[in-house]
């Protein structure tokens, strides 16, 4: 005799079958090789009213089916317990990294992981994805996850793009998209409510991740250039040399004075600006990524123009200390000092 058997929707046919031939429930379950309590769990699941057709009654039969159903719906609704049990200091840490400092489940994880943060709960990212979305949480929800977006194919007008006269990627060393060496960066503009006023101007770092933001009056290339040379005068013209050896930007009107971001104010060339091609953003994947980052804390129409740079500042430093899995969960800024030292 078997025993923790699970009926089948065959054992539940043969079950019909012979409760209208009057078999026991006894001999049923003597025949299905299972305890008479599961046969008569079975009957209840499956039981039904039904008329009967020569004597006008109604009588309890059972259904196959029904009670196929049945099972199937509560072994649908079962799972298994959770891992995170009455462990708040560990529920407590997620929260507020997720809600708080806008950390992804993966980031929170890792840093847990980095620095060798000891909780009674250890879960995978796909676990603490399946809790969020089950509400086990008493704040945190899907809400409060970053927004993954969907890459759409621009649709290209009819009119051919107008390229830059700058230097085009296609003539970029191939040690920089290999990310083979410290210096290249990105440049791109993040761009508030549609409103004249202040942008972020970012700078990204393509093998460290190191991202610097400036806060610019406007999108014009006269804001531009004064930012860069804003950060040359900081830096020094030697450090920003070795620094800045090249920077990657798309074809927008705000970066068309390629000799004033190329040249300093004498005249001396400072560092190498290549242009992408036309509606190609994944050109520079690097500032794409970033700028997910910063949507975290300025969604999609929020202003710019009540910002302070030390307001930008903040968000600059959050960034380059998120944890990363590219870097074993260390982030930007510890392998951004690493290449400093090295020069």
């Amino acid at each position: 005799m078997r025993h923790f058997k699970h009926l089948t929707y065959n054992d539940r046919l043969k079950i019909e079958s012979w409760l209208r031939v009057n078999v026991s429930v006894k001999d049923i379950a003597v025949f299905l090789g299972v305890n008479v309590s599961t046969i008569y769990r079975e009957i209840k699941r499956g039981r039904y009213n039904r008329l009967n057709g020569d004597t006008y009654e109604c009588v309890n039969s059972y259904s196959p089916d029904i009670a196929d159903c049945k099972y199937r719906y509560n072994l649908a609704a079962k799972s298994p317990d959770l891992k995170i049990h009455d462990d708040f200091e560990f529920s407590n840490f997620v929260e507020n990294k997720i809600v708080n400092d806008k950390y992804s489940p993966a980031a929170v994880l890792g840093e847990i992981e980095d620095k060798n943060l000891k909780f009674k709960t250890k879960v995978c990212v796909s676990t603490l994805y399946n809790y969020i979305s089950k509400g086990v949480f008493s704040v945190l929800s899907d809400n409060h996850l970053p927004v993954k977006s969907k890459r759409k194919k621009a649709a290209l007008s009819r009119k051919a793009a107008k390229c830059c006269a700058g230097t085009s990627i296609e003539k970029r060393p191939d040690e920089i998209l290999q990310r083979t060496c410290f210096g290249h960066w990105e440049m791109d503009l993040v761009c508030g409510k549609k409103e004249r006023g202040k942008v972020l101007l970012v700078f990204s770092e393509r093998y460290s991740r190191f991202e610097i933001i400036k806060l610019i009056d406007d999108k014009t290339t006269t804001s531009v250039v004064k930012a860069i040379n804003g950060i040359e005068r900081k830096l020094g013209k030697i450090r920003f040399r070795q620094l800045f050896k090249s920077i990657t930007v798309d074809n927008g009107s705000e970066f068309q004075d390629f000799e004033g971001i190329e040249h300093s104010t004498n005249g001396i060339q400072r560092t190498k600006v290549y242009y992408c091609h036309p509606y190609s953003s994944w050109e520079r994947g690097t500032n794409e990524n970033q700028n997910r980052l910063i949507r975290r804390h300025y969604p999609k129409g929020t202003s710019f123009n009540n910002l302070k740079q030390s307001d930008v500042d903040k968000l600059q430093n959050w960034i380059n200390n998120y944890p990363r899995k590219l870097f074993s969960w260390s982030n930007s800024n510890a392998v951004f000092q690493a290449c400093l030292n090295s020069i």
